[in-house]
């Protein structure tokens, strides 16, 4: 009975909190496109927490105060060590707009209450739901090489920064990125996976990357349970890569009930419909555009008006696509390195505001905003 509930309680939710845009009428221009409006790139702080953690991947705007967490404020996951080895790192820091950095949790891979295969590498995927439950995604290594990378799991922090739970298995296998929507007791996060086989492909691109909707029910003070698992987008391009560790679908973000993925290998976004509702896989989806100014996007966030935002990995740029598949808008926002940009970006989030965009600057280990 309660899954049936969630079901039609996050249903209903599609055409709210923040996911409807109206429509441009026929005839009618085209507005402004986000991007046009924002023109200045600046540092707001270090992501580099106390114990050396460097490559911040996740990026999330806190919506509510509660506990340690403070509204307005950014929470970023950094995936790898002191030592630079991908997939070991076990640290969130907080950062303030004012650019005020704190730990927000060190997570011991030794001391975790439930199973998460290889131990803990936080990746891109992260989120907060309601009651500062933070949930953040583990891709694990060893030694920092994708050969000894293991399944993960998500790991379920409360809001002081404690992990309470892990999520692991029944089709979580590398978890890269995340997004999530919440109503009532009842919440859906939207999981891209990228270890499907990679290991074994040896570098080759092997087409078995997912993204799993998972359905959780709010407990008060016990972490949510998830009480469902549906495997919604399927047949993802994904590899090992000497470089990015492991590169397939990566950013998702939901918008009137569509779920955009960023194909990472292809440089393309793909939509799948009926994200919050339908029981089976959309496949890859539908292509919604690519190509062009997309040089293997990586975060993807939604625009106020229901544009598609995408940085790259290959070129520092961010890209706007609107919903007809046209790419409307390219902004180089880091030109460091060479080529200029390249691995620089990750993980991005709009302001409380909405008027502006959070990124994580991986050459740099730092915060950046464009306004």
């Amino acid at each position: 009975m309660r899954l049936r509930a969630c079901s039609s309680a996050l249903a209903s939710a599609a055409l709210t909190v923040g996911l409807t845009a109206a429509a441009t009428p026929a005839g009618a221009a085209e507005p402004r496109p986000f991007l046009d409006r924002l023109t200045t790139v600046s540092p707001v702080a270090s992501t580099v927490p106390e114990n050396g953690d460097v490559n911040p991947y996740g990026t999330f705007t806190i919506r509510e105060s509660i506990g340690d967490l403070h509204r307005g404020n950014v929470l970023i996951s950094n995936f790898n060590n002191s030592a630079n080895f991908q997939g070991t790192g076990t640290t969130l820091v907080q950062i303030t707009p004012d650019g005020i950095r704190t730990t927000f949790a060190t997570i011991d891979p030794a001391h975790l209450p439930g199973p998460c295969p290889g131990g803990v590498g936080l990746t891109t995927a992260l989120t907060v739901l309601p009651g500062g439950w933070v949930v953040v995604g583990s891709l694990p290594t060893s030694d920092g090489t994708s050969a000894t990378a293991e399944a993960g799991c998500l790991l379920v922090l409360d809001k002081h920064g404690t992990v309470r739970s892990t999520i692991a298995g029944d089709g979580i296998n590398g978890p890269w990125d995340m997004t999530a929507v919440s109503i009532g007791e009842c919440s859906e996060l939207f999981v891209t996976n990228v270890l499907n086989g990679t290991v074994a492909g040896g570098g080759a691109n092997v087409d078995e990357g997912t993204v799993l909707r998972i359905t959780l029910e709010a407990r008060g003070d016990q972490p949510p349970a998830r009480t469902a698992t549906t495997v919604i987008g399927s047949g993802f391009p994904e590899r090992t890569d000497p470089a990015a560790l492991v590169v397939g679908p990566t950013g998702v973000g939901l918008h009137n009930g569509t779920l955009y993925v960023a194909d990472s290998v292809l440089s393309r976004i793909t939509a799948i419909p009926d994200a919050l509702t339908r029981k089976d896989s959309a496949g890859t989806g539908r292509l919604l555009t690519s190509g062009g100014g997309l040089n293997a996007p990586l975060g993807l966030a939604i625009a106020p008006g229901g544009d598609v935002l995408t940085v790259n990995g290959g070129d520092g740029n961010i890209v706007e696509t609107n919903r007809s598949g046209q790419q409307v808008a390219v902004k180089q926002i880091n030109g460091e390195g060479n080529p200029p940009g390249a691995g620089a970006l990750f993980g991005l989030d709009l302001n409380l505001d909405r008027d502006a965009v959070y990124f994580v600057n991986d050459a740099d280990n730092a915060l950046d905003v464009l306004r």
